[in-house]
């Protein structure tokens, strides 16, 4: 697989101009590892492409894009709690753009709650279940002849 790979950058570099191809500048390569170092935020890393600007004004805890760090469910915790109270607050003051807004984030951030319940957190990969698939196709199945066999196996076997 990685000859396939490898074989298939050859080419697209042979098509492509030379120029595009060069080194980056010293400025380049910092705004590049400075993309890096700017994904770390206090509940994971940021998921945004690079080159990308922050389209949630940093309110990570509502962004789909926020990679949860596994041990910063205490924060997570600790955030929801402060969200609710921030919530009554509000409601009790009669703010209630504040409350809509609020109770954005506080359902971003159960959402994300949820989500650590799904991730292993002795360093496994986590598993997907992908469900049972469903075919509607009204083809018969295939004999075990037709499917297992070489097209000569099966001559041979029919004369």
């Amino acid at each position: 697989m990685i000859r396939t790979y490898r074989g298939f950058l050859d080419r697209r570099r042979a098509a492509r101009p030379q120029e595009e191809y060069r080194e980056p500048t010293p400025q380049e390569w910092r705004d590049f590892q400075q993309h890096f170092e700017l994904r770390k935020v206090s509940l994971g890393t940021c998921g945004r492409p690079y080159g990308t600007p922050c389209k949630h004004e940093h309110a990570c805890i509502r962004c789909p894009v926020l990679q949860m760090d596994p041990s910063q469910k205490p924060r997570l915790i600790e955030i929801i709690q402060n969200l609710r109270e921030r919530i009554r607050e509000a409601r009790a003051n009669g703010w209630l753009g504040e409350v809509e807004g609020l109770q954005v984030s506080f359902d971003a951030a159960m959402a994300k709650l949820k989500s650590l319940k799904d991730i292993p957190t002795d360093g496994r990969p986590q598993l997907v279940h992908l469900g049972m698939p469903v075919f509607t196709d009204d083809t018969p199945p295939p004999q075990p002849d037709e499917v297992f066999l070489p097209s000569v196996l099966r001559l041979k076997l029919q004369s």
